[in-house]
Formats: C-alpha cells, sequence, structure tokens
C-alpha cells in the first residue's frame, strides 16, 4: 500500500484503506472516499490533489490525501 498523494495525474486507483481520526474518516466518506471505491487522479496544482470521484471533482490537500491508502 502507498498513500493516495503518490498516484500520478491520469491514473485510477481502488481506495484500500483510509487513516486518521474518526471524524476525518467520516469527512472523507461524506466526499465519497471510501474502502473499496475507485478515485481518478486528475491533476495536482499547489500540492492539492484534484480528484474525481463519483462523478465529481474534489480537491484534498496533501495532509488529507496521505490518509488515502491506495
Amino acid at each position: 500500500m502507498m498513500p493516495l498523494t503518490m498516484a500520478k495525474a491520469g491514473e485510477t486507483v481502488t481506495i484500500r484503506k483510509i487513516s486518521g481520526k474518526d471524524e476525518t474518516r467520516q469527512h472523507l466518506a461524506e466526499l465519497g472516499f471510501v474502502v473499496d471505491s475507485t478515485v481518478t487522479v486528475v491533476n495536482e496544482i499547489a500540492g492539492n490533489l484534484i480528484l474525481q470521484v463519483k462523478g465529481s471533482r474534489v480537491a484534498l490537500d496533501r495532509q488529507l490525501a496521505n490518509r488515502i491508502m491506495i
């Protein structure tokens, strides 16, 4: 496993694990980041990842993206 921040732009990956406090995991789940779902890395801008998840584009900062393992 590796953090989502290691994925390259254009890559589609499957979430294996989400770490962090309950509130953090809940927040990510509300955005559509749940274990076994797929996420596409659209771009990286100023350290933030632009991700396509469940038909929406979401920007995550590096700190949050590091909690998502792929």
